[in-house]
């Protein structure tokens, strides 16, 4: 099963994605579309209105070339995200810190240190 399809199936809407520094809750809002393709929509937090969160994305594209990175190179920087997933990057470093954190909600990766997520042993042994 691909790694999209697995964040879907594991992570429902109203789930809060882990993030090493946020003060407040990011969450999973579910499936829509971003950049043209499939994605995980995503609320952020309002500071100046919050009952009105910001919505974010990833795509099905970043979230599996991110996933294939961490297999090859048993972790995901944020060096290698802003390089590789420009788009993603442009938007914000929140789309980094959001796809470690599927990553980790799907246990495949943990939070290593700031900018980057190492792979699990699961992930590791092609898990």
């Amino acid at each position: 099963m691909m790694v999209f399809d697995r964040i879907i199936k594991a992570v429902p809407p109203g789930t809060t994605i882990p993030k090493p520094l946020a003060t407040k809750p990011f969450r999973v809002k579910g499936v829509g579309k971003r950049r043209g393709e499939d994605a995980l929509i995503y609320f952020i937090p309002n500071h100046t209105d919050p009952s009105r969160p910001y919505e974010k994305g990833v795509t099905r594209s970043e979230l599996e070339q991110a996933h294939d990175e961490l297999r090859r190179s048993n972790g995901i920087s944020r060096a290698w995200f802003n390089r590789e997933l420009r788009t993603a990057a442009a938007e914000g470093g929140c789309n980094f810190t959001t796809i470690g954190g599927l990553f980790q909600l799907i246990g495949v990766a943990r939070y290593a240190s700031i900018g980057r997520y190492e792979a699990t042993t699961q992930e590791e042994s092609g898990g």
